[in-house]
């Protein structure tokens, strides 16, 4: 059977749980306001692809490409980005509810999170280097023994990163923000 092939084709407002997508390749096209929850996107590859306005709730992403895909104004629930083909994995997050997913131990390096909310998230053995997390809410989020060098974390907050356990050199904060990095010692700041 020959593999699923689309090129610059626009996907909108289709429910994906009662139609699945066809597992298959899919180059420079944009999903608006599709519903992925509970879908399974395994094995196909989605290489500079646009999400935009999309619930993407524990949807499955099991050896699945993602090379340069832009998701803007989704939500992401439960999703393990780390079973994803980690070969050429390039993502960039705009105005998203990011809950509950994992990106342990991939290289992410410069990818952007913007005007997000990334709650529960794990990043533990992570390659975040030179990434921007641009006014993102970034609570529960675990940071363990990941690469946090020359991240910009200036506009964001309520963070906890330890600083014995990751690697944080020329790593970006604000004032506001060194609470966020004290936490482990139990003290107040005034």
């Amino acid at each position: 059977m020959e593999r699923y092939y689309a090129d610059d084709k626009t996907f909108e407002k289709i429910d994906f749980r009662k139609d699945p997508l066809q597992q298959g390749d899919y180059e420079s096209c944009r999903f608006i306001n599709c519903n992925f929850s509970d879908s399974d996107l395994s094995d196909s590859h989605f290489s500079e692809c646009e999400f935009t306005g999309c619930n993407l709730g524990m949807t499955r992403l099991m050896k699945t490409t993602l090379q340069d895909v832009k998701f803007k104004d989704c939500k992401l629930l439960g999703l393990h980005f780390n079973d994803c083909n980690k070969f050429l994995f390039t993502v960039d997050f705009e105005n998203c509810s990011i809950s509950v997913c994992s990106f342990y131990k991939l290289s992410m390096k410069r990818t952007r999170f913007k005007n997000s909310t990334l709650r529960e998230v794990d990043f533990a053995e992570t390659d975040l280097t030179a990434s921007i997390f641009d006014d993102c809410d970034l609570t529960g989020t675990m940071f363990d023994n990941t690469i946090l060098e020359k991240v910009d974390f200036i506009t964001s907050h309520n963070y906890s990163i330890d600083l014995d356990k990751n690697r944080i050199k020329k790593a970006k904060f604000s004032a506001t923000g060194l609470a966020g990095l004290l936490d482990k010692y139990d003290i107040e700041i005034g």
